[in-house]
């Protein structure tokens, strides 16, 4: 078995500072301060070949890969310690979740694909994440926070001398990642305060109160900046002491390492496939950790597909940013760049699939990064394509999703005519409908 970690640590994206692996709570960049976030870490890896060892549990199954397991190594415990703490998290997640962490399924769907017109050759291989732990894929990037917390907890470096002691996590989120966060903080018995807006929905609040989750309803404020409120009072919570425990790179870069589990096993999956390889890979856009990581993890297989990055015309600050950046040096390594291409959106964002109405695309350099390296662009969806496409998904796939969850489909609508009757290509379906 190959054992041996292949990270080696990380650079932030946007002034080029390396930090450690081995550096504990490396949640940001040393350069980052509370009035300025335009920094993310990204992860420095060679990831070659893409291999699973079989395991059911992806972090398992894709452990060597893990950027926490080569963090954990430094802090001395070996590559079976390394194991039994995912393993024994994933069975406390289990007995909150009513699932642990498992390989999700990703097939042809033949009925999506006949539908929209595609032939045998091609077709729409729907990624669905809707099984997950707590409903979406929000969970995997989260599940390496925890790993990190728990493993400096076990090794006895953390500044709490006990779990009576642990400062709260803390996350700015309207829906799914706020109920990932909360399922996980549960199975863990770690108080979390959850930052959501004003208007946050009935059923997302009803599960958050089931998992004793401290919600905080955030207006926005006369003495608010542009952007969205909920971030700004989950800041201040971190500057008081709470841990990030979010799905914003900016914020905690952690994320990007648990959520490249998904673009792995789908890699997997596609260098297996006869015929033609799958050209192209939809996925929403709202705070772009989602699509950096399914990118980044499909990168690491054989095939390296088109990235398409979709969001709605009610809130598209990625696609402006990724315009901007190809006109002033390149859409590729943009970050320097960052106060010339990202800022809020201006207007109020409005959707039906609410999930992806980030004012700002918070890790938009690591989905420019994925656009470019592949020849892709963002796609912008009209909201008729947006609710066409939930529909579609719930009238031929038999796959219960929510209408941010199929949001990716509607950039496959967006652009149809673009798409060859052969090609194959990717959706993901991440985010149960709640009702």
């Amino acid at each position: 078995m190959l054992q041996t970690p292949v990270v080696t640590g990380w650079r932030c994206s946007a002034c080029d500072t390396k930090v450690s692996i081995s550096d504990i709570f490396s949640w940001r960049c040393p350069n980052a301060t509370s009035s300025d976030r335009h920094h993310v870490l990204e992860l420095e890896n060679a990831i070659t070949p893409l291999r699973t060892n079989g395991d059911t549990n992806p972090f398992v199954a894709f452990q060597r890969y893990l950027a926490w397991d080569a963090f954990a190594a430094t802090l001395g415990l070996d590559f079976d310690d390394r194991t039994k703490i995912i393993r024994d998290l994933d069975e406390a997640v289990a007995k909150t979740a009513g699932t642990g962490f498992r390989i999700t399924p990703f097939e042809r769907n033949d009925s999506l694909s006949d539908a929209l017109g595609f032939n045998k050759l091609g077709g729409v291989w729907i990624k669905d994440e809707t099984h997950n732990v707590a409903g979406s894929q929000k969970a995997r990037h989260l599940f390496s926070e925890l790993l990190h917390l728990i493993a400096v907890e076990q090794v006895g470096r953390a500044p709490w001398k006990s779990p009576s002691q642990r400062p709260a996590l803390a996350i700015a989120s309207c829906g799914n990642a706020a109920i990932a966060a909360s399922t996980l903080a549960q199975a863990v018995d770690w108080p979390i305060t959850v930052f959501v807006p004003e208007n946050a929905d009935t059923a997302t609040l009803k599960i958050l109160d089931s998992l004793h989750a401290n919600v905080v309803r955030c207006p926005r404020l006369a003495t608010d900046k542009p952007g969205d409120p909920c971030v700004y009072r989950f800041r201040e919570a971190i500057e008081q002491g709470c841990v990030p425990f979010g799905v914003q790179g900016p914020e905690n870069a952690w994320c990007l390492d648990g959520g490249r589990t998904i673009g792995w096993e789908m890699a997997v999956v596609a260098e297996d496939l006869s015929g033609s390889l799958i050209s192209r890979m939809f996925v929403q856009a709202g705070g772009g950790a989602f699509v950096a990581c399914a990118a980044s993890g499909f990168f690491a297989g054989a095939t390296k597909p088109r990235i398409h990055a979709v969001q709605t015309q009610g809130c598209a600050p990625l696609a402006r940013a990724f315009e901007i950046a190809r006109t002033n040096g390149g859409a590729r390594n943009a970050g320097a760049r960052w106060s010339q291409c990202m800022w809020p959106w201006e207007t109020t964002p409005v959707s039906i699939a609410d999930g992806i109405l980030d004012d700002e695309t918070y890790d938009w350099i690591g989905a420019c990064n994925a656009m470019a390296d592949s020849d892709g662009y963002p796609v912008v969806a009209t909201e008729e394509q947006i609710h066409e496409s939930f529909a579609l998904a719930q009238r031929v796939t038999n796959i219960d999703v929510s209408p941010t969850g199929s949001a990716g489909l509607a950039g496959l609508l967006a652009i149809r005519h673009e798409v060859a009757d052969d090609e194959r290509v990717i959706v993901i379906f991440s985010g149960v409908r709640r009702q």
